[in-house]
């Protein structure tokens, strides 16, 4: 495996390239993630951003580049309906393949990514005997309300990500939906990494949280360590 650190003097010419790619996706061109269940979506008009990182966010691009985490910087953008994409960035290598992943806020990229290597890699050997090859998602930045509520979730500002699956390079493909309450290894591999989540996110919610979170784990850097 390959890893590219990101070199800061670059960021103009990437942020240009992520301005491309972004204006070809507007908000509902993201996959919608699940985490708080489908409700009422904002109406969200697109409109240029503008590439004005904070100081937080040029020190979380000086860390992902230390942890040789690949990324590209996005330029800010604000919607209508109050949903926004502040300090994120496209993940573009954590060291294993990553799905229907959008925008992201750089601290969260950050946490997923130290995640994804310290942990979910860690315990698919220990209990499952075999590499991680791929994360599956069902998405990250989506501009809608939290279910039977009129305030926004934190997937209307990039701040959140559903994962739903693991796949592993001998082949098995571990869901959250199928194998939190079945079967032994399958299970205390989900247990682990679900419990190292909470030590690393603001809020994980899990299939013990409610029906809506059935079949994935909700990230996000909101809350002060609520893990369900």
């Amino acid at each position: 495996m390959t890893m590219k650190s990101y070199n800061v003097r670059q960021t103009r010419a990437v942020a240009l390239l992520g301005l491309v790619s972004l204006m070809v996706s507007a908000c509902g061109a993201i996959p919608a993630g699940s985490s708080s269940g489908q409700s009422q979506r904002p109406q969200a008009s697109a409109g240029l951003g503008s590439f004005n990182p904070t100081a937080a966010a040029r020190q979380c691009y000086s860390d992902l580049g230390k942890a040789n985490v690949r990324f590209s910087p996005l330029p800010n953008r604000q919607f209508s309906g109050g949903c926004s994409q502040i300090d994120s960035i496209k993940l573009l290598d954590v060291g294993a393949d990553v799905t229907n992943l959008g925008p992201v806020k750089c601290e969260l990229a950050g946490k997923f990514a130290a995640w994804t290597e310290y942990a979910v890699k860690r315990a698919a050997r220990k209990y499952l005997g075999s590499d991680l090859k791929r994360i599956e998602t069902m998405g990250s930045y989506s501009c809608r309300n939290i279910a039977g509520s009129g305030k926004l979730s934190q997937h209307a500002h990039a701040n959140a990500i559903d994962v739903s699956a693991f796949v592993l390079t001998d082949g098995r493909r571990i869901t959250v939906e199928n194998n939190w309450k079945s079967g032994r290894q399958e299970m205390q591999f989900l247990a682990a990494i679900h419990d190292s989540a909470c030590k690393r996110f603001g809020t994980v919610l899990s299939p013990n949280y409610n029906a809506a979170h059935r079949d994935h784990f909700h990230l996000d850097m909101s809350g002060n360590g609520y893990c369900r």
